[in-house]
């Protein structure tokens, strides 16, 4: 197991290195350590809660049983609240180990390098460590789709989606289910498949799981929401999620902001949606956490576009080769899965611009957003409708995303 000393603990948590002292005095941050003088706590421990509300106080569902805390393997990157550019140093601080291994693969993935991601995470697709396995059937199934190994990508999803009836035979806690029903549903709802019917409730298995994969389970949820036309009711789940919370986890929140802006575009409050890509920007750029920006291309309605491009001409560029190789794979899986007819051969510009036409905004309308003029709109059209095989606006929704 990895500690951290009790000043970077409180560097962390946003208090003082007495009061962290103090929590470990009165026993309340599990697997703390005094060595000396000082006291050494296991690494990705969380802020104790306010004492005032004693665990009788807590609702039965919001407590693993007994003997099943304890140190997760799944996620800790996403799991984490870094501060902002430090990704790679609080990486590099877990030194070797199972837990290394997979935030190392989650750092390449999000910051764009699919093949590092797999080649780290690849090894523990048959791990015996519950939580490690999870990580790397989740990591795996969409680094494969970037790399358009599109077989591995379904046996890694297979392993995703299937998370809780795989371990089921092994006597798993309740913990462990809520954590295998988080990859599940993210799996799923991310490539906007069917969630699987045996899933328990989200609500039910949302108060166990650790903060940060709490928050990116809020994402997820927001998503689906998205996906389900409940755009308002989705965009007051993401910007609740972005107010719990003593610490910023800065991978999560990147999603919430950046479903947000989903919802803000098909609400039509440009403004809002701007305001909310620049959020998420601010907290990618400083480690270079590009990834989640190509993967929702399609769906920001051309807001990289109009927000990214000009100021970032370089990182616009690395986010739509991104979108290209990302899109590539998960229309080989989506698509035939669902039936659906996402379009495969627009390019990226052609597919916001058919995006925001199929939701009636007009060319000139397009045209500002996207800061070209009209006739360059009216030629994405022409060329989206011959590429399309079709002849008007109104059937551009079925090759759209939702």
């Amino acid at each position: 197991m990895e500690y951290i000393q009790a000043d970077e603990a409180a560097s962390r948590w946003g208090v003082s290195k007495r009061l962290v002292q103090r929590y470990c005095r009165q026993g309340r941050i599990a697997g703390a350590e005094k060595i000396g003088g000082s006291w050494r706590i296991p690494e990705g421990t969380v802020k104790p809660g306010d004492p005032r509300r004693s665990r009788d106080q807590q609702p039965a569902t919001a407590r693993p049983p007994l003997g099943t805390r304890r140190l997760s393997h799944l996620m800790p990157l996403m799991n984490t609240p870094f501060q902002l550019g430090t990704a790679s140093a609080w990486v590099e601080s877990l030194g070797t180990g199972t837990r290394a291994q997979i935030a190392r693969a989650e750092l390449a993935y999000f910051t764009g390098d699919a093949e590092r991601a797999r080649n780290v995470a690849a090894p523990l697709l048959k791990s015996d460590d519950f939580d490690a396995r999870l990580s790397a059937c989740l990591i795996c199934a969409y680094a494969d789709l970037a790399l358009g190994r599109v077989n591995d990508a379904r046996y890694a999803l297979e392993g995703a989606r299937g998370a809780l009836g795989n371990g089921s035979g092994g006597g798993i806690s309740l913990e462990q289910a809520a954590l295998a029903s988080f990859v599940a549903r993210t799996a799923s709802v991310l490539l906007h498949l069917p969630i699987p019917a045996d899933l328990p409730p989200e609500r039910e298995m949302l108060p166990l799981l650790p903060p940060g994969l709490r928050l990116f389970s809020c994402y997820v949820g927001a998503h689906q929401l998205y996906l389900e036309g409940e755009h308002a009711q989705s965009l007051g789940v993401a910007r609740g999620a972005l107010a719990m919370g003593d610490a910023i986890h800065p991978i999560p929140a990147i999603y919430l902001h950046l479903v947000a802006v989903m919802d803000l575009m098909s609400l039509r409050r440009v403004d809002e949606a701007r305001a909310h890509l620049l959020e998420a920007w601010e907290l990618a750029r400083p480690d270079s956490l590009i990834e989640p920006f190509g993967e929702h291309h399609g769906l920001l309605g051309g807001m990289l576009e109009a927000a990214i491009k000009p100021e970032w001409p370089e990182d616009f560029k690395r986010m739509i080769d991104i979108t290209y190789r990302f899109s590539a794979g998960w229309r080989r899986v989506h698509n035939p899965s669902t039936a659906d007819d996402v379009a495969d051969n627009l390019t990226t510009t052609e597919f916001a611009v058919c995006m925001l036409a199929s939701r009636d905004w007009s060319n000139a309308e397009i045209a500002e957003h996207m800061g070209f003029s009209v006739n360059r709109v009216k030629e994405c059209l022409s060329n989206a409708f011959r590429k399309l095989g079709i002849a008007s606006r109104k059937d551009l929704a079925r090759f759209m995303l939702a």
